[in-house]
């Protein structure tokens, strides 16, 4: 069977749900849209899973006619976006990008999802981009996710689904697992891609992406058994962009050298 793009997905806030699709554009910053937003803690500092589980339950809808975007949690209702925000950015230290705070109201509503003082930012790269992306793609294949659940079934442990590992382009098709991690270049439809490095993996991969709640220790015990790095436990791989344009669920996926 040759290699296929299965599954498309960008996550417009950066550590909430994704939104899946069947097709997307694809810019010189990784899938449009991407981690357009940042939830921050009172010191700026980015929330992330492992500390605040319940971003996994804030899910978003994005309006393709006006840009906007609504956000819906259980039991808190839905805050919408215009993406304007507030005047004024505030920088976050070393960081790739600076914040365009979008005001008290989409605070209040993040304070109360999560039971912590939060603020929503619009990210801008400081280069004069629109996010902070560090220009690349989040890239899985489907016989790794295979083999490891192969390998947790062995091991008495339940099965995990591919939203563990928030990828934006899941690929199926190849024979050899992690694939990913030695193919220098892909080419997807009229889209090029270029390998960066594969992805450490960390704590956020224990969330239960469906209940917002820590998991463990799979699946970082198990895949510290045959998949573990240098700089530590390694699924996935990021690829940077090279050539723009747009992927579809279904195209070919060929690896170059």
């Amino acid at each position: 069977m040759a290699a296929r793009v299965a599954e498309l997905t960008y996550y417009p806030v950066k550590g909430c749900a994704g939104i899946t699709l069947t097709q997307a554009r694809v810019t010189a910053h990784g899938l449009a849209h991407d981690r357009a937003y940042v939830i921050v803690d009172e010191a700026g500092e980015p929330r992330w899973q492992w500390g605040d589980p319940r971003l996994a339950l804030i899910t978003p809808e994005r309006d393709p006619d006006d840009g906007s975007l609504t956000l819906r949690a259980p039991g808190c209702g839905q805050l919408r976006l215009d993406g304007s925000g507030e005047p004024g950015e505030t920088d976050l230290p070393g960081r790739s990008y600076v914040g365009v705070d979008q005001g008290d109201t989409a605070a209040q509503w993040l304070t109360g999802v999560l039971g912590r003082p939060s603020r929503l930012l619009r990210a801008r790269a400081k280069d004069g981009g629109t996010t902070p992306n560090h220009s690349r793609l989040h890239v899985v294949s489907r016989a790794g996710l295979d083999l490891l659940n192969g390998k947790l079934l062995e091991r008495g442990a339940p099965p995990l689904p591919m939203n563990r590992f928030r990828p934006n382009i899941v690929i199926d098709g190849w024979p050899t697992p992690h694939t990913e991690d030695h193919a220098h270049h892909l080419s997807i439809a009229d889209v090029e891609l270029t390998f960066t490095e594969r992805t450490v993996r960390c704590a956020i991969t224990m969330v239960d992406q469906e209940t917002g709640h820590r998991d463990g220790p799979e699946p970082l015990r198990t895949l510290a058994d045959y998949r573990r790095g240098p700089d530590g436990v390694v699924f996935g791989a990021y690829f940077t962009v090279t050539r723009e344009g747009k992927v579809s669920v279904g195209d070919a996926v060929e690896v170059g050298p």
